[in-house]
């Protein structure tokens, strides 16, 4: 009999038939037991449909009659005990179907670790790990709230720094909880993201293509290793967000396709079951065992890895059923529409179950389209998840800065239309991976001009990102200026650092980490409209743009952004304070890389009413650059003065 602890019981077949099941992976898979001097491991994998199952290893020579496993009742679920084994055996599942004849041996779904590939067997293994991370699990609602200052750093970890001197190897999730944190801590990140850590067959897939949905890559360590580096981010006051893929898998023998010889998780019309653009599989999310095994997964990231927030990758894929098919290539949902209802109905489930059992935590949707209310709650008729990516933003933005500053003034709606949304999801502003490979070069390379003016560019781009409303992403190398594009087989360009203009680039972000983060008006209405207010949004004659950023305390935050290299000398901006404002940030600063263009520290605001405001300043802008300027703390006395004295249109 196995131990109590994984005791599959009635109740647990009960929810998981039903689909409601959220810990599957405590009752099914490998589970090491010791039993005073016993040792053994527990077997069990779902397979309904096969007439025969056997789990075959590295402890009984891969012979499938040494160890046959038993149906528990008509759940679907195989099971057996074998004696002897523990962590670091090896093993697969080998199925005999009822149908055609079908044989085959498969990866355990619910395996902890498996080979590194291109080995495919899984390895028996323990999460035993002692966590050393109870301030921040204590701490970290405060800080994932809609109100905290989030900006993410976005790695790809296999790529982000290699081991010249042992043939450009990548680094270990160990070395990496030296280098990787660090660098983060230094540059004032709150949050690091990282593209799929789960296991996957083809590494050019970045992660995207899982085969292993409970089990880290062991490309660079074990599972423990995976905590070390979560515990040493929180330990640093970092969280961590991981990449987590439901949209598809991929179609390898040993992965989940085809799985008992009938397409158990997926769909089996082509129509529905393949993805056009990736050749990946699709879960049938209207199977209950299937959403039971997706739930599953999202929450044994939460739970025995301590993440922060799960990104769900491909979500425009999932909601509508002709997502990249041409007429006659899918199949309408039951009242005749592109609607995916039963992953409309997963997603809901799954945002509910993650903020019910883990509130301190995030779901980030990557969605591209304009489907109402991602990031509203199910109970308003919304998909549940705590923030959306503002994939228009993103665009419109990079198509607007790889514009000639000679040309901007004609394409200024480019930059205001976002206001027209800007508050119907809580948005993350992603300048992602996504903008860096497949021949769209390097954030750099897409900046126009000579040398200074793609820097001066570039800087204008991150500042007026952390200026707007909403979290901020930013991919790893476009910290210091990567000239060329993503190559996710080769290491980060780190030996750009050796010039001034890499250097000040990544003085810059880490000021406006800092920024970002001491500043309330910045950060603490980021997700509703009183927290931003246009001063003047039409200024398109000389592509300046101005705004207000309100906090749920003093000082308010005066933004000055110019889009063309040309100096706005005396630039009259109307205020809401009278006083002095300080400027704590220019993009221009010598510090920088700029050309030092400044305000000598601060501008004074006098009751010269403009832009219908009672009171203004006028201040110097540098070209191609960002001011950030803080007003004075009201009193009463500046209240009494804020009556205008002199009019001007």
């Amino acid at each position: 009999m196995p131990s109590t602890d994984i005791l599959l019981t009635e109740l647990d077949i009960h929810l998981f038939n039903e689909g409601n099941h959220a810990n599957l992976y405590e009752k099914l898979g490998a589970h090491v037991v010791r039993e005073g001097g016993r040792l053994y491991t527990t077997f069990r994998v779902w397979a309904p449909n096969a007439r025969r199952v056997a789990v075959v290893g590295s402890f009984n020579g891969w012979d499938s009659a040494a160890h046959p496993m038993s149906p528990v009742g008509s759940s679907g679920i195989w099971e057996t005990v074998v004696d002897g084994v523990g962590p670091g055996a090896t093993y697969k599942y080998e199925i005999h179907s009822h149908h055609n004849g079908y044989r085959v041996q498969k990866a355990d779904p619910y395996g902890f670790l498996h080979e590194v590939p291109p080995r495919t067997a899984s390895v028996v293994w323990k999460l035993d790990y002692e966590w050393n991370d109870a301030a921040w699990m204590a701490d970290r609602k405060r800080r994932q709230s809609l109100g905290s200052p989030i900006s993410i750093y976005e790695v790809h970890l296999g790529s982000w720094m290699r081991v010249p001197e042992e043939g450009g190897r990548s680094l270990t999730y160990r070395e990496a909880a030296d280098k990787l944190v660090d660098h983060v801590t230094r540059l004032g990140f709150t949050h690091v993201e990282f593209l799929p850590l789960t296991e996957h067959p083809f590494y050019g897939s970045w992660g995207y293509l899982v085969t292993g949905f409970f089990a880290p890559t062991a490309r660079y360590g074990t599972p423990q290793d995976l905590m070390y580096l979560i515990d040493r981010f929180h330990q640093a006051n970092i969280g961590v967000i991981v990449d987590w893929v439901p949209a598809h898998f991929p179609s390898d023998e040993h992965g989940l396709g085809y799985f008992d010889g009938t397409h158990l998780y997926e769909h089996a019309d082509p129509r529905q079951g393949r993805h056009p653009d990736w050749g990946s599989l699709i879960f049938n999310y209207g199977r209950n065992e299937v959403r039971a095994f997706l739930t599953s997964s999202a929450m044994f990231w939460l739970e025995q890895y301590h993440v922060d927030g799960l990104r769900i990758d491909g979500v425009a894929s999932m909601l509508y059923l002709d997502y990249s098919r041409k007429h006659g290539e899918w199949i309408p949902n039951r009242y005749g529409g592109n609607e995916n209802l039963e992953a409309i109905a997963l997603l809901r489930h799954l945002n509910a179950m993650v903020y019910e059992r883990a509130p301190d935590t995030q779901t980030y949707a990557e969605e591209s389209t304009a489907w109402p209310m991602v990031s509203r709650p199910n109970y308003l008729g919304g998909l549940g998840f705590g923030f959306k990516w503002d994939m228009g933003w993103m665009h419109d933005t990079l198509r607007y800065f790889s514009r000639d500053p000679v040309f901007r003034r004609y394409h200024h709606h480019e930059l205001t239309f976002r206001a027209l949304y800007s508050f119907n999801e809580n948005f993350v502003m992603p300048l992602s991976h996504d903008e860096v490979t497949h021949g769209k070069g390097s954030l750099l390379g897409k900046m126009p001009g000579d040398r200074w003016r793609k820097f001066a560019n570039l800087r204008l781009l991150y500042a007026y990102m952390y200026a707007l409303s909403g979290k901020k992403l930013l991919f790893m190398g476009s910290e210091f200026g990567q000239g060329s594009e993503w190559n996710h087989d080769s290491s980060l360009d780190w030996h750009l650092l050796e010039y001034p203009e890499h250097q000040g680039l990544m003085r810059l972000v880490t000021q406006l980490n800092r920024v970002y983060r001491e500043q309330p008006a910045l950060h603490t209405l980021d997700t509703q409209p009183g927290g931003f207010e246009w001063v003047d949004a039409n200024d398109s004659e000389t592509s300046v743009l101005t705004f207000l950023r309100k906090g749920t305390s003093r000082p308010d935050v005066m933004v000055v952004l110019n889009f063309t290299p040309v100096v706005r000398r005396a630039y009259q901006v109307g205020v809401n304070r009278l006083g002095t404002w300080s400027e704590i940030l220019n993009t221009d600063a010598v510090e920088f890389g700029g050309s030092g263009v400044g305000n000598l520290g601060s501008v004074e605001a006098v009751p010269i009413a403009w832009h219908g405001r009672p009171v203004s300043a006028r201040v110097t802008v540098p070209p191609l650059a960002a001011l950030f300027l803080e007003g004075p703390q009201p009193t009463p006395a500046m209240e009494a003065e804020a009556e205008p004295a002199v009019s001007s249109d």
